[in-house]
């Protein structure tokens, strides 16, 4: 009977759930989102991408976030008035909850961005901002004009950016951090909005799980192929492809359970790794008509000088006879592990550079 009446209050608890504040919901039109966001109306908000945001504009002197987490640690960078550098790592609980994302500020106008670092694998709820009472929601700021978009693996996902040199780059979702990625900086620098389709460990031919970039890059919701995204909703005016890192090392990996399951026992010849990157390409030609498209490679080891993916891009490309798809490679980090905070800036850098010279938008 006990277990009973303990079970039934926690249920009451949830049923019940209030707010200290005053709730701006989730499908509240001053509010502003980047990246693939999931709206289940009356509901949530969700989710799951790396770089997809949320803001909001108010004038007051704190903000709380309503959120859960699925099953996987979901994290966000909470962003006040623009000062990165003074940015917040949060998580959220995997029960629904409030969490305190600025206080003690004037009461003036702010702005709060809600950032999400994590991997595709994690997925957050969000209700929506709770203000305190005599605080006001104000008009949200227009986005930006320029729009981009990546797709990519653990390297423009943030996998491993927070760890720290000579520490394990075990994975752990505290570690990822999109918001420092080459990706978000080179959008920052634009000011151009973001979108990031990325997930650790991912290739164009193989992946070290089931799925591969083909497969998903077209999906609101990862991990659901019969959640299809809406492409009308965002058309870039560049689109940045970093992929063939992961398939680098499978293809050499005859023992694997993903090279089996994609190509049995024969390891796939040149014709068809650049068929594959082709096909790819042209699946987001046939999405983006306009779009200047950046293929690029690095800037871990399969840019290693002598490594013959870069090639394969180059040939790929080349083929495709398409005046706004380009190519460009990331010189190779030669370091342990995956780029860290200062790796990736010099990528961002150098990408920002490539832009600059060849992509007038």
């Amino acid at each position: 009977m006990r277990k009973i009446c303990f079970v039934s209050l926690l249920l009451f608890m949830a049923i019940t759930f209030s707010y200290s504040g005053v709730l701006v919901p989730f499908n509240q039109k001053k509010l502003s989102y980047m990246g693939r966001v999931e709206n289940v109306q009356n509901q949530y908000a969700k989710f799951y991408w790396p770089g997809t945001s949320v803001t909001i504009n108010f004038k007051g002197t704190e903000l709380k976030a309503v959120l859960k987490n699925g099953y996987e640690e979901g994290y966000f960078y909470v962003i006040v008035d623009g000062k990165e550098n003074e940015a917040r790592k949060i998580k959220a609980d995997t029960i629904k909850s409030s969490i305190l994302l600025a206080e003690g500020l004037k009461n003036a106008k702010h702005t709060v961005q809600l950032f999400k670092l994590s991997n595709n694998t994690a997925y957050t709820y969000f209700y929506g901002f709770e203000l305190a009472k005599g605080s006001k929601i104000l008009k949200a700021t227009p986005l930006p004009q320029r729009k981009i978009e990546f797709y990519g693996n653990s390297i423009t996902a943030g996998h491993g950016v927070d760890v720290l040199p000579g520490h394990d780059d075990s994975g752990s979702p505290y570690y990822f951090n999109n918001y420092w990625t080459y990706a978000a900086r080179t959008a920052r620098h634009f000011n151009a909005q973001y979108s990031c389709i990325a997930r650790s460990g991912i290739g164009i031919m193989v992946s070290w799980f089931p799925e591969i970039m083909p497969e998903v890059y077209d999906r609101l919701n990862p991990a659901d192929s019969t959640s299809k995204w809406n492409f009308s909703k965002y058309t870039p005016d560049i689109v940045v492809i970093n992929l063939f890192q992961n398939d680098s090392w499978i293809v050499n990996n005859p023992q694997n359970a993903q090279f089996i399951a994609r190509f049995g026992t024969a390891k796939p010849s040149e014709a068809f790794i650049i068929k594959s990157y082709q096909n790819f390409i042209k699946s987001i030609r046939a999405k983006y008509p306009n779009s200047s498209i950046i293929c690029a490679l690095g800037n871990m080891d399969a840019t290693r000088v002598g490594s013959a993916w870069p090639e394969y891009i180059e040939k790929a490309a080349k083929e495709l006879n398409d005046a706004k798809i380009y190519t460009h490679f990331f010189p190779y980090k030669d370091t342990p592990g995956h780029p860290k905070v200062a790796e990736q800036k010099a990528m961002a850098d150098d990408l920002i550079e490539f832009i600059d010279k060849n992509i007038k938008w």
